[in-house]
């Protein structure tokens, strides 16, 4: 049985959800691997990618770089895409 997740704290507002029976039923079919990350990588990654990139991209999105950041040794010598999205971000409630 899932069990839906109530009022989580994160920045990164636009993962607030839960799975029904049928989404979870696909992500165990598809899915070989899940990362948590923490707050604070997921705000880091946001600056980094400002700094380099002068993007402001949304904190659901830095979560993916996040992954990587704090999980190197799972990627190593792997080829790997990241899907990096904005534009659903209030720039006065910017975390950096």
């Amino acid at each position: 049985m899932l069990t839906p997740s109530v009022n989580p704290l994160t920045v990164a507002d636009g993962l607030l959800t839960s799975l029904s029976e049928l989404t979870f039923s696909i992500v165990r079919k598809n899915v070989d691997d899940i990362f948590t990350v923490r707050e604070e990588s997921i705000i880091e990654c946001m600056l980094l990618v400002w700094e380099r990139m002068k993007i402001i991209i949304e904190p659901s999105s830095a979560t993916v770089l996040a992954a990587v950041k704090e999980n190197p040794g799972y990627f190593k010598g792997k080829k790997a895409g990241l899907i990096i999205t904005g534009g659903n971000v209030d720039f006065r409630k910017l975390p950096f």
